[in-house]
């Protein structure tokens, strides 16, 4: 499987600010971050994993957990030998490239807030989210205290 990460951003800036009928609006229900950025790397990957502990949406009560949780989403994309699907290596901030996520901390325990990257200006990161719906939002405008990245391939 290879990603794209032009077709993930293209996605992101498309449904930013509102959202794709084809998927459930989970807002109200605990944040729509992670299902978003899901959604985004579907889009740049084409690829789910049906398997048990993998990474797909067919419907609201029939997704994987991973597909809309912080932790889970993490563990599936670092997680080797998972079958198909994309994948994810941890990188600094400052490696963080188009395409990219990065998951927020803000109590610095527990991450729960995931984010694409969309673009790199001026040394900062732009990224595109929901539940807080953004596009081309500097990263610095969040008050955070953690953060992980992670580089999509």
């Amino acid at each position: 499987m290879s990603y794209n990460a032009g077709e993930a951003i293209a996605y992101a800036h498309e449904w930013a600010h509102s959202r794709n009928p084809r998927y459930y609006n989970f807002t109200g229900i605990g944040g729509d971050c992670t299902n978003f950025i899901s959604q985004c790397l579907f889009a740049g990957s084409g690829t789910m994993n049906y398997a048990g502990g993998g990474w797909y949406y067919r419907a609201p009560s029939d997704r994987a957990p991973s597909w809309t949780s912080v932790e889970l989403l993490y563990g599936f994309l670092t997680r080797s030998g998972n079958g198909p699907g994309p994948r994810g290596a941890a990188v600094r901030l400052g490696d963080a490239a188009p395409g990219d996520v990065i998951q927020l901390s803000f109590d610095g325990e527990k991450f729960s807030h995931s984010l694409l990257v969309v673009d790199r200006a001026d040394g900062g990161v732009l990224i595109a989210a929901h539940s807080d719906d953004s596009d081309y939002r500097p990263l610095e405008t969040y008050g955070f205290a953690g953060l992980r990245c992670l580089r999509i391939c």
